[in-house]
């Protein structure tokens, strides 16, 4: 679990972004999707925390952090935030670990940065136009954005989340209060369709090139269950990047960290300390 005391804040040009840090080693920094927080690495963290010193962060518009959206959450500012928030924090050097569009952000960071990236691994990550994927590319459009403020509701949600679990019955209320925490305030729903609507793939196709040169190693982990993200993402990402390691696991959904979080951290361990 993420502990209180492990919690921290910091202002980035005035926005406060909300993160933990935990852990002894070498720093890793643990980035979140669109639909979830920093809560979804909670039963990753007793299995790295002896090993690594943690940073998990609550994104911009996600979580307990700052939800104005007069910041651009497109995945080149989240990448250029989270920049800025290690070095704050004086770190110079880290591995990128990212799930969904966090994997996104952490590719883009290893391209723009490559001084700060010790390693990059890659968990049902998003990358170079296979997304936006159903249902989040409807939340551009005006219309459905205004239809979702108004009617997006526990059981619709619970729906979305359920599909993305392979151990379905693990969706208990304790699971399901972490993911609607956000959404229970009129912030938190506008937050969440203003992150879908800066969504733009060719974020990641711009660096699609510079990513295929990458030096340092990656690691891209698919849950096989996968339902929001097809597997042509994490075989593309595979055969493109020359140093990269492909770990299928076929008991894991989209929301793997949920569903196999001890063979999660079994893996990363394993890749970077080898």
């Amino acid at each position: 679990m993420l502990k209180k005391r492990d919690r921290h804040s910091i202002l980035i040009d005035e926005h406060e972004l909300v993160y933990y840090r935990t852990g002894n080693g070498e720093p890793l920094i643990l980035v979140h999707g669109i639909t979830t927080y920093s809560f979804i690495w909670r039963n990753i963290v007793p299995f790295l925390e002896d090993n690594f010193e943690l940073i998990i962060v609550d994104l911009l518009g996600c979580g307990d952090s700052d939800k104005s959206i007069d910041v651009e959450f497109s995945l080149k500012n989240h990448a250029k935030i989270l920049a800025r928030f290690l070095e704050l924090l004086h770190i110079s050097k880290v591995h990128l670990v990212g799930h969904d569009v966090g994997g996104g952000i952490c590719q883009i960071m290893a391209v723009r940065y490559p001084k700060l990236t010790l390693s990059l691994s890659l968990i049902n990550t998003v990358a170079y136009d296979f997304w936006p994927v159903q249902p989040i590319i409807t939340m551009r459009t005006p219309i459905i954005r205004q239809l979702a403020m108004a009617s997006l509701d526990l059981g619709a949600f619970r729906f979305i989340v359920k599909r993305g679990l392979y151990y379905t019955n693990r969706l208990d209320k304790e699971l399901m209060d972490f993911f609607w925490y956000p959404m229970k305030t009129s912030g938190g729903r506008k937050a969440f369709l203003h992150f879908s609507h800066c969504l733009n793939n060719q974020d990641l196709l711009e660096i699609s090139d510079a990513l295929s040169q990458l030096k340092k190693p990656v690691l891209i982990i698919r849950g096989d269950k996968d339902v929001y993200l097809s597997k042509q993402i994490a075989e593309k990402l595979h055969h493109n990047i020359k140093n990269s390691q492909l770990v299928i696991i076929p008991t894991a959904g989209h929301f793997m960290q949920e569903d196999e979080p001890a063979l999660i951290a079994q893996n990363l361990t394993t890749f970077i300390q080898k």
